[in-house]
């Protein structure tokens, strides 16, 4: 088998932060993720949201840090709202129903929510017979690549402040969400528009690791017991925190994300030459080409890669991921192979 798009986190882990795990690997840390590691790093997060007082977690990862905030956010009768697209309604395995808690779910073409979207159901949850719809969850990338503008969060934000909402993102690929070329959000203006999100390093170069940042005053008071009841309080905490240090003390974290933004965008052009579509713009590090089923199968024989969705009787749309290491050899030799249908 040849490359593989199927994912971002094929790999292993960027460089420097092997050598920092072996060159730091005998020096005895305070554990639970009260290292010295983990502290140097959630205050450079700090430093770079201009909020001194958010709170800061590391998680193994993404679903984890998804049904960990969401479970401690919510009342055993309350709800949150997502896209029918969104990860905790697809791929989670009902881990967040498995907490206690219904996903309301909003049809969306993008993988964006709208305030529209949400009023509608908020209208129809109308009395104590019903769940409380209560938090709203978004992605950004979204599971279909696109990206939240900051017209669209703030509007978000607001619906939700006038609806008594909480808002709450899931930044497994955040990294690629904030370099996009479609992107005019910094991270410091998106942790102002959300009680609650977190930074992904599992996608972006960490061998695990989600940064769960809280912004609301309300959702802090002992959340350590929620990580440590859900398992996520990790006696080596410090393999956590030596990763986000790395990622983030010299913007590691944003260099890596540009370049698998990059790769995807040379690779859509290279599809878009040859006459193919997208099922949606591509926006990120995750490209969604439809392609002839036979074309596929052809390809699927010396590349890895998701099978979407199907489009029609003779074509589907297919995932291709790049990541941090992707190289330009990979992506001309996907477009080659594509030429020569």
């Amino acid at each position: 088998m040849g490359y593989s798009f199927r994912n971002d986190y094929s790999e292993g882990c960027h460089q420097s932060i092997l050598e920092a795990m072996l060159k730091s690997n005998l020096d005895q840390q305070v554990g639970y993720g009260e290292d010295e590691f983990n502290i140097e790093a959630k205050n450079i997060l700090r430093e770079k949201m201009g909020n001194p007082n958010a709170d800061i977690h590391l998680v193994s990862g993404g679903t984890q840090a998804n049904l960990i905030v969401i479970s401690s956010i919510l009342r055993p009768y309350e709800s949150v709202v997502a896209a029918n697209t969104g990860h905790i309604n697809v791929h989670e395995t009902g881990a967040i129903e498995a907490t206690g808690h219904k996903v309301n779910v909003v049809d969306s073409k993008d993988g964006k929510l709208t305030p529209e979207g949400i009023k509608e159901v908020l209208d129809f949850h109308t009395d104590e017979h019903m769940v409380k719809p209560r938090l709203v969850y978004i992605s950004n990338t979204t599971e279909i690549g696109t990206v939240y503008n900051k017209k669209e969060l703030g509007e978000l934000w607001s619906f939700c402040k006038e609806n008594d909402l909480l808002l709450f993102l899931d930044g497994a690929r955040l990294g690629s969400a904030l370099t996009s070329h479609e992107n005019d959000l910094s991270l410091a203006e998106l942790s102002k528009l959300v009680d609650v999100f977190y930074i992904g390093g599992t996608k972006n170069g960490a061998l695990l690791g989600e940064a769960i940042v809280i912004n609301n005053d309300e959702l802090k008071k002992n959340f350590r017991f929620h990580l440590k009841q859900r398992g996520a309080l990790l006696a080596k905490g410090r393999v956590l925190g030596l990763q986000f240090l790395e990622l983030f003390k010299n913007d590691l974290f944003f260099d890596l994300a540009k370049h698998s933004n990059s790769m995807a965008i040379k690779l859509s052009q290279g599809i878009k030459e040859q006459g193919y579509e997208f099922l949606t713009k591509p926006e990120s590090n995750q490209i969604f080409p439809i392609l002839p089923n036979e074309l596929i199968e052809k390809l699927s024989k010396k590349y890895e890669f998701y099978v979407w969705a199907k489009e029609d009787e003779t074509s589907s749309s297919i995932r291709l991921v790049t990541s941090w290491a992707t190289s330009e050899e990979a992506v001309d030799e996907f477009i080659q192979d594509l030429a020569k249908r």
